[in-house]
């Protein structure tokens, strides 16, 4: 196995109470028409829990094929006036009308993380998704990731988890990376923090457990990082099993 795609990883703020459409805009209208028009594929679509991190916000991630297919994707899209595909106006103004904005980072996976496609004939799926962005010191993702590999992964595993993708964030001094994470049920992940917090309180874990180490691993190399949660769009393709297909398209209104 080894995945040579690059990735769109999208934070999205979502206006007032229009998450649902624009989960459904996003999936149903946009995924069929990116993977005819640009060979993108559906990485991902998750809705952020708003009481671990900002809200209402969507995260959305596309798979090309590796940097030939991200200028490709670029080349598509930055032709008409306003740097925006014309054959786009109609569902852009539909998506613009239910966010505000975001912010949006080009992240490469590292050779051992898996396609969607993948995941997906794995049968990979979360009730709820823990999404973290680490940081570290300049130079040191590399080292990061190797660790998630060789440690975190078993660590998370002990609680239940299951990696869904390892990243390394492109254009930044190799200070960033993006892991991701399934977990089977809500209670896993209350394990899990509890754990988390139990290995950093006056004395550290006196039970010690692959958590605690791999907490430990991590502020060796001089990590600090955000977690936050998600859940699955209803068409998101580890949801469902597949690519959302125009046959899901149900009109906004009645979301």
């Amino acid at each position: 196995m080894s995945n040579d795609k690059v990735y769109i990883h999208e934070l999205i703020d979502i206006i007032g109470h229009n998450r649902a459409r624009y989960l459904h805009h996003m999936t149903a209208n946009w995924v069929p028409v990116a993977m005819a028009e640009r060979d993108q594929v559906c990485f991902g679509v998750w809705s952020t829990v708003g009481s671990t991190g900002r809200w209402p916000e969507v995260v959305n991630m596309w798979e090309l094929a590796g940097w030939d297919g991200l200028v490709a994707n670029f080349a598509h899209e930055l032709v008409g006036a306003g740097a925006q595909d014309a054959s786009l106006a109609e569902w852009w103004a539909v998506a613009s009308s239910l966010r505000r904005g975001g912010v949006d980072r080009i992240i490469v996976p590292e050779p051992w993380t898996r396609t969607i496609s993948e995941l997906v004939a794995e049968a990979v799926r979360g009730e709820v998704y823990a999404h973290e962005l680490v940081t570290v010191p300049a130079g040191r993702a590399p080292d990061l990731l190797a660790a998630v590999r060789d440690e975190g992964v078993a660590a998370w595993a002990s609680e239940g988890a299951t990696l869904v993708g390892a990243f390394r964030v492109a254009m930044v001094a190799d200070t960033e990376a993006i892991v991701i994470w399934a977990l089977p049920d809500w209670p896993s992940w209350a394990a899990i923090e509890r754990a988390w917090l139990a290995a950093g309180g006056p004395g550290g874990d006196a039970g010690g457990g692959p958590l605690a180490a791999w907490r430990a691993s991590l502020l060796s190399l001089g990590a600090t990082w955000q977690r936050h949660l998600m859940i699955d769009a209803p068409l998101a393709p580890l949801r469902l099993g597949r690519q959302p297909a125009t046959s899901d398209r149900r009109p906004l209104d009645s979301l």
